[in-house]
């Protein structure tokens, strides 16, 4: 019988408030040099110490594995990703400072950019927790007229948020603590997006509540659930929906924004398939993005519930 495993929600971030400004403050005393000597002995303990952290890392770059190159396995081990997961925090406040300067920063696909500067029409934007969602923000610098509101969950958001307040009060991009899609909370967004804004939201994540708007699809070669939330969102509002990935390479981000659907229409009589196969789409450019960057996907929580994960090879 299949042990139930804790929503991820239900998870302990690992960190602290108190963490984060540590880590910041030798940020800015040594600078990247003087954050990575740290970074290595509190990546090491999270390491050590969290077991089913370190087994969820071990169980997603195994499922991966088959699908990198022979270039791309050297050096993927589950201890990087934990540092590589350091790192891109890092980043993160660094978004939020407005220490992330132009030129690192690379738009992969300008004519979506320019679509979206053009027809101010609104609409939903489906990233993930690969790499550096926080980068986002470029977009709102890249398009000044483009506002974007960016749905967190309020648990996890509340120490990052409090940090963000205090590095950087002016932060562009409004953060919205939600812990389920209510007809409230709908209204607000219907509203936003009929105003040409665009509405972020993570599609890789089930919902906080259990709620069943979930489709099991595969991703990496084996089943996971996933959520229909920003689908049926979409398809309600009636509204352009948009994939954005932004992963690290050679020191740049690069933002890729793919347009998903113009517009998501989904009928009665067909519901069920045609929101399987949206979330199955989501699924596959989620695994083409996490081959490209293999340490930037960052769910370190049991994201497959089954007991069919191979025992045959451990990553270090």
């Amino acid at each position: 019988m299949v042990k139930d495993e804790p929503h991820w929600s239900k998870v302990a971030e690992s960190g602290t408030l108190l963490g984060m400004k540590i880590l910041l403050l030798v940020y800015r005393v040594f600078g990247r040099w003087g954050f990575r000597v740290l970074l290595f002995p509190v990546m090491s303990y999270f390491y050590l110490f969290r077991k089913e952290a370190r087994f969820s890392s071990q169980q997603y770059l195994q499922q991966l594995l088959p699908r990198l190159s022979h270039e791309q396995r050297t050096g993927v081990s589950s201890f990087r990703h934990f540092l590589m997961f350091g790192e891109i925090l890092l980043d993160k406040f660094l978004v939020w400072m407005g220490r992330i300067r132009r030129e690192d920063v690379v738009f992969e696909t300008p004519q979506v950019f320019n679509e979206i500067d053009k027809s101010r029409e609104g609409g939903i934007i489906v990233v993930s927790h690969l790499g550096n969602t926080e980068v986002c923000s470029a977009l709102a610098h890249q398009l000044p007229d483009v506002r974007l509101t960016l749905l967190v969950y309020t648990q996890h958001a509340l120490k990052f948020n409090s940090l963000i307040k205090k590095v950087n009060s002016h932060a562009r991009i409004e953060m919205l603590q939600v812990t389920d899609m209510s007809p409230a909370t709908a209204m607000i967004l219907s509203e936003r997006v009929e105003a040409g804004e665009y509405v972020v939201i993570a599609g890789d994540r089930t919902p906080v509540n259990g709620a069943g708007r979930v489709a099991t699809v595969d991703f990496l070669g084996r089943a996971a659930q996933l959520p229909q939330g920003a689908f049926i969102l979409a398809s309600l509002l009636k509204c352009p929906v948009y994939l954005m990935f932004c992963i690290k390479q050679q020191r740049q981000y690069h933002i890729s924004l793919e347009l998903f659907a113009k517009q998501l229409t989904i009928s009665r009589t067909t519901r069920a398939t045609e929101l399987q196969d949206a979330v199955q789409k989501y699924a596959d450019r989620l695994a083409f993005y996490c081959t490209k960057a293999p340490l930037q996907w960052f769910n370190f929580y049991p994201f497959w519930h089954d007991e069919t994960m191979q025992k045959g090879k451990e990553f270090k």
